[in-house]
């Protein structure tokens, strides 16, 4: 079976800078797979790569089986790209907007794929509105339904729910999963880690590099340490008398809660600990307690412990 993205030891550079650095890993066909990461991390050089958009500086990328660079026309017609930059036109409809693209990829018979993607996305009666005078979450709609307009086989997604808010950003993984389930692969970058959980494989990638992929359960599992969840008022102070204890390795702030980082198996004995130093500080804690890690935890610790190797 063809693999729907292949990447081999795959660069990019822009002058001294390298945005993506000897990256490999392929995607099964069906396949949802996200590239999580910080803004900067080379999301956006490895999507366009992927269409490509731009050329590697070294390696090997094959989408559907062909080089994006030497057979850019055919890839065209099997790929649908969502840039992260909202790019449809502001005095076109909703209609015009679908009908655009459908032209532009040679799509004759476009409406009856028109109505259902407008019925599917709910934008059936708002069709004659200007794509200027809609929501943040019926733009985000209306790309997709654009980039879905001549049925690809691969999806290629670059922050599609970035700015949005969260009703619109259920609805549009609701989309997803639909698309999922008639077979389409879906590619997506995405900076936020809970989007991550929804997919099969995940790569986490920081400054070019990718610091581990596999499925996200496999990755919170992997994590080598316990974790102590503080939930208090005073949060500077209850994280020095965190970092106090012999057996606290870190602490990072995840809004309002605070997440100590203790060796395999310690974490009962810190969570008692720390909850009698509180107390005899004057601090009221809410919590405290052990939790697995998740993947911002992940994430966190993979750049920590991963060399630097060169240019960012």
């Amino acid at each position: 079976m063809t693999l729907a993205l292949e990447l081999e030891r795959v660069t990019k550079r822009f002058g001294p800078t390298e945005a993506v650095r000897d990256v490999s890993y392929a995607v099964e066909p069906g396949e949802m797979f996200g590239l999580i990461g910080p803004d900067g991390a080379g999301k956006t050089t490895t999507i366009r790569l992927l269409c490509g958009l731009l050329r590697a500086s070294s390696g090997s990328i094959r989408v559907l089986g062909q080089d994006p660079v030497r057979a850019h026309g055919a890839i065209t017609r099997k790929v649908g790209y969502f840039s992260q930059k909202f790019s449809l036109y502001g005095d076109l409809s909703i209609d015009e907007n679908i009908a655009f693209f459908a032209e532009i990829h040679g799509v004759a018979d476009y409406r009856e794929r028109r109505n259902r993607l407008l019925d599917m996305m709910q934008l059936t009666p708002f069709r004659g509105r200007l794509a200027e005078r809609l929501s943040g979450g019926m733009k985000q709609k209306l790309a997709l339904a654009c980039t879905l307009v001549h049925e690809p086989e691969v999806i290629l997604l670059d922050e599609p729910t970035t700015g949005v808010d969260p009703v619109s950003r259920r609805e549009f993984w609701h989309l997803l999963s639909e698309f999922l389930s008639q077979g389409i692969t879906i590619f997506m970058a995405t900076p936020y880690l809970d989007e991550a959980e929804r997919c099969s494989r995940v790569a986490l990638m920081s400054q070019g590099r990718v610091l581990a992929l596999d499925d996200p359960g496999s990755l919170r599992a992997a994590f080598p340490d316990d974790l102590v969840e503080m939930l208090a008022p005073r949060q500077d102070e209850a994280a020095r008398i965190a970092l106090l204890d012999p057996a606290v390795r870190d602490v990072q702030r995840f809004g309002e809660r605070l997440h100590v980082r203790v060796p395999r198996g310690e974490g009962p004995g810190v969570t008692r600990r720390l909850g009698a130093a509180c107390r005899e500080a004057g601090i009221d804690v809410t919590s405290l307690r052990t939790v697995p890690a998740s993947l911002e935890d992940v994430f966190i610790d993979r750049v920590v412990t991963t060399p630097d190797q060169g240019a960012a």
